[in-house]
Order: structure tokens, then sequence, then C-alpha cells
């Protein structure tokens, strides 16, 4: 007998399934026409203005350099016009903090670029403790997720000859001595059917990489593999993760001069060690703790048996954890507070009081993180501070003192007779869906504000307060309104607030903001035809069902870098990872829900669409570009509006340097202008 799945006893024949062959001539020939239509219809002389603001910004002298420590030295890598794929380089913190800092080049990725005939794109560092005299960095062909590796020496600023090297691959490699790293690389046969590293393996120099001796492995239909190493002197260890799914993980502690052992622990806990200590933060109810709760213990009573867990952080229902360093004087906790910024420290010295940092500015977000990777002793941190309307400032202080503004930002457009609210609208089912207006000041013009509403509603992201430098500048400060929806599914709230918006709940988060678009409209804010709908990767299929399922809400939809077909995202590329979010099409039970957020399989002929811009990067390893293909390709067959632009470089983005990332957005905000209009 044959064997079909669930999905396909639903399917009907899908035409346009050879879009999904990436690289395929007949694809690639789809592609360049679209491209080609597309770019004629956008690029009128207001496009070509937009693209020059925006180039202007990302390459603009005035960003401020995000850093971190290594020894002595601060490291940044930085792009601008003249190193569109950019220079690695550091300089002292005493030298940063002027406002000409003298900045040593290590490694010019433009020449290698030039010199190599490769369009690399930039995947960090990871350098050798204490001295900093190598490094194993990672190099991405276009800026897809999969990446070479190559061993470089900072003195003689030269790749090492016969150093470590790894073919492209979903990568992630540590240095547990000069002469030995963990690799954890879906290269060969070491790979899950989500596409990501199967094993952890020793590797000595010198050797070959299937040489070198598997110390830890995953099943196949698991997530992934992954190796973590603490180079504390005071406390060494590796720590090694079966990751089961997207949101359940196995650990296994390695003390040095120890056994391993599996920590008994929730699967669906994240974890984090560090000082002797083992911090907890469950999904689900533990110990007589409420999910999302932060739990300390040391690491050794846990393994000896003790539970006797501290709760430093407890949740409220509008106060969640977004995250937490674990420094030698306590714990740093970033907390959002009806998705307002809070900073806490809870005093290690004290008992866990917790208690806020003192000297931060009043209503900003406020992201934080440690300066530096190598000093375990260091209770050093920058604080990444702005507003919707605020530009941003680099700040550095500690638990205890006031800090100091390192770098600011100027202002990228004019804010005068703008202002920031925040609603809520109340769901079908009486939840309270919160949401950012920012807007002129003013009456709305007759038929409304000309509105751009971003969502995104998955994988517990929060979307929180951020400088629009490019929105403001080609939006706000001509009039329109920006809108961020702070829908189920996100992280704004803790666990219960995603996992109310994933499996069956997509379609309640997805409604979420639907009823945001509503709710504009009730206030007499917007109308339906002047707001526009955006969203990418898990926004993509947000927005995409806009397009399906609430066609009359919007005027106008973008959607990036997008899933849309949920019969067969687990079989491309990265999809299978995903399953804990959205299910499995392949049970039945699983397909009976997304068969209804499926957006590529809800497109009907017939119906009332509004016009929608999909784009996509042929480089994205991440989200298959088959969907947004076939998704323009079907909408174009039945007649409807439907633009497709496809960056052939990019990863999970919006392209591989400044121009194409500008040129991506311009398009974009042509596309908006086209169809809702604009302000003024």
């Amino acid at each position: 007998m044959d064997q079909t799945s669930p999905a396909d006893q639903f399917a009907e024949p899908d035409k346009f399934l050879w879009l999904e062959d990436i690289e395929g001539e007949d694809a690639i020939a789809w592609v360049e026409a679209q491209n080609r239509a597309t770019i004629a219809r956008l690029c009128d002389p207001d496009f070509t203005h937009d693209k020059d603001i925006l180039t202007a910004q990302f390459e603009s002298d005035a960003r401020i350099p995000a850093i971190v420590q290594r020894g002595p030295h601060v490291y940044n890598f930085w792009t601008d016009a003249a190193h569109p794929r950019g220079i690695w380089r550091r300089t002292t913190l005493d030298d940063y903090r002027s406002d000409a800092p003298h900045w040593d080049i290590l490694l010019d990725l433009d020449a290698l670029c030039a010199s190599e005939g490769e369009s690399w794109v930039w995947h960090g560092a990871q350098t050798l403790r204490p001295a900093h005299a190598r490094a194993l960095i990672t190099l991405s062909p276009g800026g897809s997720d999969a990446g070479v590796v190559r061993e470089f020496d900072m003195i003689t600023r030269s790749f090492v000859p016969d150093g470590f090297t790894v073919p492209r691959a979903k990568t992630a490699i540590a240095w547990l001595d000069a002469d030995t790293v963990l690799l954890t690389s879906a290269y060969g046969d070491d790979v899950t059917t989500s596409g990501y590293a199967r094993t952890v393996r020793q590797w000595r120099r010198g050797t070959p990489i299937a040489d070198a001796p598997v110390i830890f492995e995953v099943a196949a239909n698991d997530m992934a593999s992954a190796a973590a190493i603490s180079h504390d002197p005071a406390h060494r260890f590796v720590l090694l993760t079966r990751r089961i799914a997207f949101y359940r993980e196995r650990d296994v502690y390695h003390a040095a001069g120890s056994a391993p052992v599996e920590l008994d622990l929730p699967e669906d806990a994240d974890i984090d060690i560090g000082h002797h200590r083992l911090l907890i933060r469950p999904r689900s109810p533990f110990a007589g703790f409420a999910p999302g709760s932060l739990l300390v213990i040391g690491i050794e009573a846990f393994i000896a048996g003790s539970r006797a867990f501290r709760a430093v952080f407890t949740p409220t229902p509008k106060r969640a954890l977004e995250s937490w360093i674990n420094l030698k004087s306590g714990i740093v906790l970033g907390m959002l507070d009806n998705v307002a910024s809070a900073i806490d420290h809870a005093d290690a010295t004290k008992d866990w009081a917790c208690s806020p940092i003192a000297g931060l500015p009043a209503n900003s977000s406020i992201a934080v993180r440690e300066l530096a990777v190598d000093d375990e002793a260091s209770d050093a941190l920058l604080f990444d501070v702005s507003g919707f309307l605020t530009p941003d400032s680099l700040m550095l202080g500690t638990p205890f003192t006031a800090p100091e503004r390192l770098k600011h930002l100027p202002s990228q457009f004019d804010a005068t007779g703008l202002v920031v609210h925040q609603h809520e609208v109340i769901a079908a089912d009486g939840t309270a869906i919160p949401y950012f207006l920012i807007a002129p000041d003013t009456r709305p013009p007759e038929g409304g504000f000309p509105t751009y509403l971003y969502g995104y509603g998955g994988f517990e992201i929060s979307l929180t307060p951020h400088y629009l430098a490019s929105q403001g500048a080609l939006w706000l400060s001509r009039g329109g309104a920006y809108v961020i929806a702070n829908i189920r599914g996100g992280g704004e709230f803790g666990p219960a607030w995603h996992q109310a918006g994933i499996r069956a709940g997509k379609k309640i988060a997805q409604d979420d903001f639907a009823a945001v678009a509503a709710d504009l409209v009730a206030r007499n804010l917007a109308t339906p035809a002047r707001i526009l709908g955006s969203g990418g990767s898990n926004g993509g299929l947000l927005v995409g069902n806009m397009l399906t399922r609430h066609p009359d809400a919007f005027g106008a939809i973008i959607c990036a870098v997008p899933l849309l077909d949920m019969r067969r995202y687990t079989k491309l590329l990265a999809g299978a990872s995903w399953i804990a979010e959205y299910g499995d099409p392949d049970v039945a039970a699983d397909w009976a829900f997304l068969r209804e957020i499926s957006a590529y399989h809800l497109v009907r002929e017939g119906q009332h669409y509004p016009p929608i811009f999909i784009n996509t990067t042929r480089r994205d390893d991440r989200v298959h570009p088959g969907h947004a293909r076939k998704m323009a390709a079907k909408l174009q067959s039945l007649g409807y509006d439907a633009l497709y632009y496809e960056q052939a470089e990019g990863g999970h983005g919006a392209g591989a340097d400044a121009a194409q990332r500008a040129f991506f957005y311009a398009l974009a905000f042509a596309f908006t202008r086209q169809t809702i209009g604009q302000g003024g």
C-alpha cells in the first residue's frame, strides 16, 4: 500500500513547484523577468532619492561602532562607503571614548573579496584567550547562514597556512586550547533533518575533520547539537546540548576534573551556567515556580541533589524577563514592563536583593550587554539606549556606578511634531493586544494617516521601541504614521504570551494583527485603504494571511523573506526546526490547523486582494525563497497585483552590503507610497 502524508491527502498539484529549484535555469529566468518588471514600476525619481538617503544612513561615519572587549582592546566590525564589505578593527577603550579613535585594522574584507574573487560577508570571530593572537573567523558567501571558518593570525594580519579551516556549512566553533577546538558543523553526514550539526567533535590541529573524535551526538531527527566552553579559571567546564526541538533541550555539564553529568531539568527550560551558579528559566511550571521565572542555585549543590532554588525574578501579567547577564557580583535582569524597559541587579552578596541600576535614562528602550568577553571578574556593562524618536546612545557603567555616555547618534530625521502613543485593542477572546503608534501630533487628514503597520508574532521575539532612522526619514517626516503591533506569539509578556500564538494559536496571533488594523480605523486614525501591513520571515506568513484572510482590512501588503507554503515548509531548508512553533504538516491533527494559515493554499480566484510586494534573497538558506516565488507566481496567474523582487545575495535579510540593503528598502518605500500614498 502506498503511504501518503495527511498533507498529501488534501493536495492539489502544485504547478509552481519548479520555482523551488533555487538556481534552476527556468526559475532564474522567471526571477529576472520579475525583477525587471518590479524595477520598472517602482524605481521612479523618488525611489532614487530615498535610496540615496538610506545609503547615506547605512554608511554614515556618525553611526555608533558596536564594541566588545577582549584583553586590552575593544573590537569592532565596521562598514562604510569606502569599505562596503567591512573592516575588522580594534582600539583601546580610552581611545574609543574620543571623538576620533585611532583604529588598528586587522582585516579588510573588501580587499579579501577582491583578491579571492568571493562575495564574503562577515559572520564573526572567536579569539584565543588569553593573548588573543589567533582568531577563528567565519565568512559567509553572499550572507547565507552557512559559512566557512578560517584561522587568522592577528600579529601577521594573515590567515594561517594549514590552520583550522572548515568548509562551507552551518558551523559553530570554539577554542578549547591553542591546538584544539570543539566543532559543531553541519558538514558531510553530520547533519540533522533540520540542516544543523548533529555532532560535537574535539578537533586537534593538523588532523582531518573526519578523524576528529565525536564527543557528543544527537539523533538525526533532533534539531541540533551545540557546545559551550567556560574559560573562567575559577570555573572551567564544557556544556553539551542536545537541542531536541526549538524550545526543548537536554544538557550535559562537564566540569574540569569531573565526570559529565546530564542535568535533571525540564526540557523546555533555558539555562545558563557561570560563577558556579546554575540559572534556570522554565517555560512551564517548575518546582513551584511560575513559567518565566528566573531561578538560581549553586551548580555543585544541584548536582549533589539540592533543589533549593531561589527566584531572582518572578513574572507578573505585564512584566516579563527579556534577558539576563550572569556577573560575578550578581545577575543583571533586562525586563519588559508593558513593553517598556527596566533594568535591575540582583546582588549575590546581599541574598539576591534586587534594585534598579541607577542613572539610566527614563522612558527609553534599553538593551544591556557585557563589555568584556574574557574578564569574568568584570562588572562593566554596555547599555544601548534609544526610543522611537530618540537617536541611539551607548553608555558604559556597572551595577553600582552611574553610567557614562560613550557615543551618541545624531538625529537622522526631524521629529518635530511627532508623538508616540501606546494603545490597546481587545481581541475577540477578550485579550488586550498592545501596539505603538508613532504619528504626527495633528488631527488625521481626510481618509486618515497613511499607516505602515508592522508585526511579527513568533519565536518569543519581542518588538520593543527602537530608533526609527529609516522610517523616520522616509515616512514619518513626510506625514505618515508607523505602528508596531505586539501580538501574541512574541515574547513581550513571557512564555504564556508566546505559547498562545504558536501551532493552532498562530491563527489567533494573526487575527490580533487584523484587530490592530481595525482599531486604527475605529479610532479614526486611518482607513483600510491607507493601511499597509508589513512583516518578514514569520511576519511574512503573518501578512500573507492578512492578504488571504483579512484582505478588506488593508490597502497594501509587504511580505519579506516569508514562509507561505505550510504544507511543504518542513521539507525546505531549515523548516523542520520550526515544527515546535508551527506544527507538523505530516501529522493529521497538525495539518488541520496549518491548512487554515497556509497562505499559499488559501489564495483563491475572484477575491479583492490588495496589492502585495513580495521580496526575498536567493542566498536565504534559512527560509527557502521558493515560498516567496511560488506565492507571487500563483497570485499573478490569477490576475492579482503582485510584485516580486529577489536580491541575488543577502541571506535571510535584505542584502550583503549597505548599497544592496538601501536598494531593497527603497523599493519597499516606493511600493508603500504608490499604494497607500503618503502624508504631507
